[in-house]
């Protein structure tokens, strides 16, 4: 007699599908890091100053509108559930990331940066739909296996992107792109099931009125706060890490893979070490993972100012990586443990809110520190704002320490 294979329960089906999808907007999200310059480049004649003050606005633009309309999101995920915000989410990313191949100067590239940041939220409704449908014992497992998934897609993206980029050339790696997050929609639609009670609009207390009901709000603030330095010194370095690496190497016909090579180390180093930093914050507790992680951070972000060779800063960024495996879903565990599930969507939107106010501060904050101190400033800025996010985490989560 066959053996009847074992279905997975849903909350798993749930997971294999939302880290595929949460891999490839990743990969979306950041693809573009290895080459961005250099496509601008490609669409018109630029000084170096205006070169770095239009990558720095490209690559802003996209969180400046994800920063504003999270919240709107987050709140409408609470009325009317996560799957329908994944939806919409996957299909507008698809649609607009598949039209930047087709773009013929710098001002079109923008607006569709910018329309990019309107159907944000995939991420974000992801962790909300997981942390809601999964059975408490097992919700800290699954949602640090999730943000393997978007971590992991953030960062092996440049190198995906270099490669592809290289092989066919920039435009053919947005419709290449496009085509896979058409595909992440039709998974979520046919494969992502959720168990959900409308809220009624006048139903939804007023995140003022929850924040004061919540028993740990000073270690939710703290992690909003956290996740927007974690993400300003991560990617005020994106603008100009081709134009770095360019000035390491010099001009080869290679430039675009070894960028990207450079930009994804950090990927692998963080999908190794992620679940384990998580198993071990669930047993000497998650904050201290990442007070480590920031403490690591400022010895490995300084000396990337210094480095010589291109083979001194791919060791580092390997090191990047770790830290970034004992920051970002350390905070992600910390907001699922201390929010309630009827505001989940609210708290994870809130959050890429601030995650994206990062992604805006760190690359503009680049293109001004690379254009006045040249680009190794920028790495020791980077370092400044990991010290002081190390000071801040100390304080916002002193009460559960």
């Amino acid at each position: 007699m066959s053996k009847t294979k074992k279905r997975l329960p849903q909350w798993q089906q749930n997971l294999r599908i939302l880290w595929f999808g949460c891999f490839m907007v990743g990969i979306g999200f950041s693809l573009i890091t290895p080459f961005m310059s250099l496509y601008i480049d490609s669409l018109g004649k630029y000084t170096t100053t205006q070169l770095n003050l239009w990558s720095g606005v490209t690559f802003s633009s996209t969180f400046l509108v994800t920063a504003i309309v999270s919240p709107m999101w987050g709140k409408l995920a609470d009325q009317k559930g996560r799957k329908l915000m994944l939806m919409r989410a996957s299909l507008g990313m698809a649609i607009v990331i598949a039209l930047m191949g087709l773009v013929t100067n710098v001002y079109q590239l923008v607006a569709l940066r910018f329309l990019q940041g309107v159907f944000s939220g995939y991420i974000s409704n992801s962790n909300a739909l997981i942390a809601t449908q999964t059975p408490v014992e097992h919700s800290g497992q699954a949602l640090g296996t999730l943000t393997t998934g978007s971590v992991t897609g953030t960062l092996l993206g440049p190198l995906l992107g270099g490669i592809v980029a290289t092989a066919f050339g920039y435009r053919v790696t947005f419709f290449i792109t496009g085509s896979v997050l058409f595909l992440v929609f039709f998974l979520t639609v046919f494969g992502v099931h959720e168990k959900f009670t409308p809220i009624a609009r006048g139903a939804q207390q007023s995140m003022r009125t929850l924040f004061s009901e919540l028993k740990h709000s000073e270690v939710i603030i703290g992690m909003f706060v956290t996740t927007l330095i974690v993400q300003a010194s991560n990617n005020s370095i994106n603008p100009i890490l081709s134009l770095y690496v360019r000035q390491l190497v010099g001009h080869t016909s290679s430039l675009n893979i070894i960028s990207g090579v450079i930009a994804s180390i950090p990927g692998i180093a963080t999908l190794i070490a992620a679940p384990r930093f998580g198993a071990l914050g669930d047993r000497i507790g998650t904050q201290k993972i990442l007070f480590f992680g920031l403490l690591l951070g400022l010895l490995v972000y300084f000396p990337q100012a210094f480095v010589q060779n291109v083979w001194q800063l791919g060791i580092l960024r390997f090191f990047v990586g770790i830290v970034d495996a004992a920051l970002l879903p350390q905070v992600q565990t910390l907001l699922a443990k201390n929010a309630p599930h009827e505001v989940t969507g609210r708290i994870f939107s809130y959050n890429q809110s601030f995650q994206a106010t990062g992604n805006v501060i760190g690359p503009m904050l680049g293109s001004v520190v690379s254009g006045g101190f040249g680009y190794s400033g920028v790495f020791i800025s980077s370092t400044i704002l990991v010290f002081i996010n190390l000071i801040w985490v100390r304080f916002s989560t002193r009460e559960i320490n």
